[in-house]
This record gives structure tokens, sequence and C-alpha cells, in this order.
């Protein structure tokens, strides 16, 4: 892991075509702004043009990150899809109207209100299913 992503985390926790629910966990600033722009963009170059943010776990974000946030705005909506931000925080929220942008993002209190705003046949299944915890079989041979 490089130093850039030690305070930076972003996680695929659900996909479909053309949308992904993304875990932003730690730091959106200078130092890790490129780390999450260049998995931002590896994301949606793989065709996914609607993204969901969940912000649930991002501890601070600054002017930088925010910049960040506007980035992948432009390149979802250039590619004719959205970006959604769900559970911003306190902080977030306070960031987004001190700077006159929270008009410009789709802000949703959860992650299932934000899907819900994505294009029914881009809608992934919320919440994710849950894999069956698979049991030690008596059968060695299994």
């Amino acid at each position: 892991m490089s130093a850039e992503m030690r305070s930076l985390a972003v996680t695929t926790i659900v996909q479909a075509e053309e949308c992904a629910v993304l875990r932003v966990s730690g730091e959106l600033d200078l130092r890790t702004e490129q780390a999450f722009l260049d998995e931002a963009r590896s994301i949606v170059s793989v065709g996914h043009r609607f993204l969901v943010l969940d912000l649930t776990a991002l501890r601070f974000c600054d002017s930088r990150g925010l910049s960040c946030l506007l980035a992948l705005e432009w390149l979802c909506r250039r590619l004719d899809g959205r970006l959604f931000l769900a559970s911003l925080g306190v902080r977030m929220l306070r960031l987004l109207v001190g700077t006159q942008s929270l008009g410009v993002f789709s802000c949703f209190p959860t992650v299932g209100h934000a899907l819900a705003a994505v294009p029914d046949g881009a809608r992934p299944a919320w919440p994710p299913a849950m894999e069956e915890p698979t049991l030690p079989s008596d059968d060695p041979f299994v």
C-alpha cells in the first residue's frame, strides 16, 4: 500500500454494469487526492458512470478533496452519469455549505436513498447479498 493510501481507502461495496457504490474512508486531501482520482477514474473507465460515494467513514476533506469530488462529478456527467454523495458527516456538510457547492452535488442521507435516484436499469441490488457461510464437511472427499 502506498503512503498516500495509508490515510485513505476506497472500497467497492457493490456494483452493477453501470453503477458502483464506493466507501471512502480516511482523509481526502492534498496527500491523497491523486490516489483517490486514480482509483475513481479506474472505476469509471470500466463503465460505472453512476457512482454512489458512502462518506460515512470519511474523517477529513479539505479544499483539495472537494476539488476531487467536483472533478469526479464532472467526469460522471460527461458520460451521462451522476455522482451521488451519501451519509455525509457534519464536517463534510459544513464544507459544502461554506464553499457554496452543496447545490452542485446530489446528497442523500443513506446509500439506499442515493441508489433510489439511480436509473432502474443501472441500479445494483441493495443491500448487498450476504454470502452464505460454508460449513466444514464431515466427508474428507468433498
